[in-house]
């Protein structure tokens, strides 16, 4: 009897546990469908426009996924410390203290976000062509490219402050405005994608630089209402634009310790994954179209995943700031299962979505449609491991403070074997397409072994605290 009263015991946490999960994630899921959504519509836009166009707008978004990379790092490095504050205040562990040192984490997390983007706008404005040249040795992409670039500068001001904003909210449970947001950019970013780049209601035919236009003017509107909301409404972090010159001494060597290897491993694999757009961009054009398909499929199908990973962290946080280190556990067991379900999942969904979406895409040649079928079936392989990994590396294992760690096996793993593998089967061998982008994502793989080796050692769970200069100075 006692076993069975256990067994039921331990069904009603796990049905609990993934009612909490998806909570939070399908939220930040549907987010992410409607932002992949707006991608997506933006291909195939500027793909009518023909494979020149295409590549110029895939290549010049591929230097600014860097920043959105880095924004990423940013958030989701100051997410481990706001997940696991909010949980210390949310359990009645000195929550003055607790509150002030939310407020601190989110100050810093802007601050450089917008230092960060001052830095981004600089290089674009002035040197638009010789980033392209880094990607490309195409004139005709160079040119379209550049011009893509002068139009999306003052971009990087709204994407950082919106992207850095929302992931601090859903860290405190709030994950239904950004969705709300985010459906109304999709329609803004619809509406001027549409009538700037085809010159459509008495609007100028701005080609590529209306599909910057557009990005910018969807930006904006996200800007307006995710930071304008977290200064004068949200009441779970409570910051308000007098604490934007907060002090933050008090913090800054937790902060260090806990972000900043997540700002660096995220943005060295930023590099490492422009790297491999390098790689695909002196392939040629034809490669360039394909893969700009694929990456939206690949978006497409891993959306929950990137949810539930997001959601990892947040879970994952607030249970070790409650002080609970064996549910961390058992939850983290749960998540690598999670991974694998996910990624077989996602993995079908490429198999049925592959050619619907390839016919698609009217302007685009036969030889490339050719390649970005080969390449969907390698992203069926890889899924497996990447939605796995994902969520353990990602998602759980950074929520439980393990960010050092990470930052070191990401890049590892990322410059010892996919880059030169990818180098090999690309330019050496000259395989098939297939197997260049095997060699390419083979990261994934080794990350997923290595994330359940970690998970199991218990060594990813890393103590945090509040110092009692925080609590004084609340």
């Amino acid at each position: 009897m006692t076993s069975g009263g256990e067994n039921k015991d331990l069904n009603e946490a796990d049905r609990k546990f993934f009612r909490n999960v998806f909570t939070l994630a399908l939220p930040i899921a549907a987010q992410s469908l409607i932002t992949i959504g707006v991608n997506m519509l933006d291909t195939i836009m500027v793909g009518a426009l023909g494979e020149t166009a295409l590549s110029a707008t895939s290549l010049a978004n591929s230097f600014i996924s860097i920043y959105q990379i880095f924004c990423m790092g940013l958030g989701m490095g100051a997410s481990v410390l706001v997940s696991r504050y909010y949980g210390m205040k949310m359990g009645g562990k000195d929550p003055e203290a607790a509150e002030h040192a939310l407020r601190q984490t989110v100050c810093l997390m802007l601050r450089l976000t917008l230092a960060l983007a001052a830095v981004f706008a600089l290089v674009t404005a002035l040197i638009p062509e010789l980033l392209m040249r880094m990607y490309t040795d195409e004139t005709a992409i160079i040119e379209s490219g550049a011009v893509y670039f002068r139009w999306s500068v003052a971009a990087y001001f709204f994407l950082g402050a919106s992207l850095t904003t929302t992931i601090a909210l859903r860290s405190v449970r709030q994950v239904r405005l950004p969705l709300f947001v985010s459906i109304g950019a999709f329609f803004v970013n619809l509406v001027a994608n549409y009538t700037f780049i085809f010159g459509k209601f008495g609007a100028p035919r701005l080609e590529v630089a209306g599909a910057a236009l557009g990005t910018i003017l969807a930006r904006i509107f996200e800007a307006t209402l995710i930071v304008g909301y977290l200064l004068c409404k949200d009441r779970e972090i409570a910051f308000r634009v007098r604490h934007l010159l907060m002090k933050t001494g008090s913090l800054i060597r937790e902060y260090v310790r806990i972000c900043i290897p997540v700002l660096i491993s995220d943005g060295i694999l930023a590099i490492g994954n422009n790297t491999v757009a390098m790689v695909i961009g002196h392939l040629g054009a034809t490669f360039v179209a394909a893969n700009a398909i694929t990456a939206v499929t690949q978006q497409l199908s891993t959306v929950v995943v990137q949810g539930v990973s997001q959601s990892g962290a947040i879970v994952t946080g607030q249970t070790l700031g409650e002080g609970d280190r064996d549910r961390a556990m058992r939850q983290g067991h749960l998540f690598f299962r999670l991974g694998l379900g996910l990624g077989v999942l996602s993995a079908l969904f490429i198999a049925l979505a592959k050619y619907p979406i390839i016919a698609s895409y009217s302007g685009v040649g036969e030889e490339t449609r050719a390649i970005a079928g080969e390449l969907m079936l390698a992203i069926s392989f890889i899924i497996v491991f990447r939605a796995t990994n994902s969520i353990m590396t990602k998602g759980v294992l950074r929520g439980g403070g393990d960010t050092k760690m990470l930052m070191i096996t990401d890049n590892i793993f990322l410059w010892t074997v996919s880059i030169p593998l990818g180098v090999l089967a690309g330019f050496v061998f000259r395989l098939p397409a297939f197997w260049i982008y095997v060699c390419l994502k083979s990261d994934d793989i080794l990350k997923t072994i290595w994330s359940y080796l970690r998970l199991r050692s218990g060594k990813w769970i890393r103590r945090i605290s509040v110092s009692q200069t925080e609590k004084r100075e609340a």
